[in-house]
């Protein structure tokens, strides 16, 4: 139904009415206004048991666990998973984009189960199907300050998100659960006291970036899949960050720059632990510490902001 053309010419034919969408807040969660406005058909799906979910706050390693996902399910071939860009392999759940752009339940209408479904949204507004069917969950926690810088420098370039303002004001907007989807601290602990109960697999970006090997065996025993080392070695190989920002099927270049404007900052930007310490001034990393004791303090998640 969309195939890669079609789908291109719909997002360039579409990408005039693309605007800064305001945010409406969903069972008081902040999300883009075309998602809460079809915020219905969104709670609706009700996903195929043989579906896989793929859920992260926003900038926490999501298009590098979809690739991985994907090169695992097809036992690394590089070319089969260069058959679409990665919101056509594994579409958003909720999205919503001007007509005549197909929306992520478009695009899961058109697929065959089993799918690599995307979201970002907290555990609370996952539709209730995906724990009803007992479906497979990857979710993906970021440290929070590399996921405030990356979030950060990926609002100044898409131009469907609220305007950042300066980069002192966001770090407010963050701890005041002010962005899009929402609180970071409820979401990385909304699944992780789920994640033995929904059987979630939850991993942390920091040690995908430490030992990429280990978590992809990780990934792939989740699956109930086993593949030789050698395909193992080149999966790793393949979704390294330099392979990844240089892979057209995976960088979002198929977004057309008045969307992503990939000139102010790239969509693949540098996919480090640590960068926050580039931003942060110490004044603003004491009082950002200070707030994530109070917001994290009935839970224990060895989040790591340096490795």
């Amino acid at each position: 139904m969309f195939d890669k053309g079609t789908r291109s010419s719909a997002i360039q034919e579409g990408s005039s009415l693309f605007t800064r969408f305001p945010l409406i807040p969903v069972r008081g969660i902040p999300l883009m206004s075309l998602i809460a406005q079809n915020w219905d058909s969104v709670w609706a799906f009700c996903p195929d048991p043989s579906d896989l979910l793929i859920a992260t706050y926003p900038k926490a390693g999501t298009t590098w666990t979809q690739e991985i996902v994907d090169l695992l399910l097809h036992n690394g071939d590089a070319e089969a998973c260069k058959r679409a860009p990665t919101p056509v392999r594994s579409p958003f759940l909720e999205i919503h984009s001007p007509p005549p752009i197909p929306s992520g339940l478009d695009l899961l209408k058109s697929m065959a189960p089993p799918r690599i479904i995307k979201t970002h949204l907290p555990f609370q507004l996952v539709p209730r199907g995906f724990w009803d069917n007992k479906c497979k969950t990857i979710y993906v926690a970021r440290n929070a300050k590399d996921n405030l810088v990356s979030y950060y420098h990926f609002d100044c370039m898409n131009s469907t998100q609220p305007e950042p303002g300066p980069w002192e004001g966001y770090i407010h907007k963050f701890m005041r659960a002010e962005l899009s989807w929402g609180s970071w601290y409820d979401h990385v602990k909304g699944y992780w006291v789920e994640k033995e109960k929904k059987n979630i697999l939850y991993l942390f970006y920091e040690d995908m970036k430490d030992n990429p090997r280990r978590e992809v065996e990780r990934i792939m025993r989740y699956l109930d899949l086993s593949l030789s080392d050698e395909v193992i070695s080149k999966i790793v190989e393949l979704t390294s960050f330099k392979s990844m920002k240089e892979n057209p099927m995976a960088n979002y270049s198929c977004i057309p720059a008045p969307v992503f404007d990939q000139s102010i900052s790239p969509f693949m930007r540098k996919g480090e632990v640590g960068d926050w310490k580039n931003h942060f001034t110490p004044e603003q990393s004491k009082m950002f510490d200070e707030d994530y004791e109070k917001q994290m303090k009935d839970v224990n998640i060895p989040f790591r902001n340096l490795i």
